[in-house]
């Protein structure tokens, strides 16, 4: 495995690497079944559309936040990223979901399970923080 120190850029990239999948899946999504799309577009409020955002920022500053938090709170904040986006993905996969979306989320799950770990495991460098 990557050494403490060499942890920030690696969790970064996960969190690239995750958001490319998110992308692509929801993406891929609205060109097979705009109609899922649609129906569940016109359900949502001005507040649902909100909190799908804030929740979405989250995991999109999870890019930036690991390069430049110091240990303590970027071990934190990616053990709350990882868990809230592994949450949400698993939430999604109600119903029947098409094969290739549950290929995606399976791709994410794995991806944020591993940053929960990775950070879980991640202990304080000598002399930082």
């Amino acid at each position: 495995m990557t050494p403490a120190a060499d942890r920030k850029p690696l969790l970064s990239t996960l969190w690239i690497f995750t958001m490319f999948n998110y992308l692509y899946a929801d993406l891929l999504m609205m060109i097979v079944s705009p109609a899922i799309y649609q129906r569940a577009a016109a359900k949502m409020t001005a507040g649902t559309v909100l909190g799908f955002s804030l929740l979405m920022e989250i995991l999109i500053a999870m890019v930036l936040l690991p390069r430049i938090l110091p240990h303590r709170v970027n071990r934190w904040a990616n053990i709350f990223a990882g868990l809230l986006g592994t949450a949400f993905v698993a939430a999604t996969l109600g119903g029947n979901p098409p094969p290739y979306y549950v290929f995606f989320s399976s791709l994410e799950i794995v991806c944020t399970l591993f940053i929960v770990w990775y950070a879980w495991t991640w202990r304080i460098p000598e002399g930082a923080d």
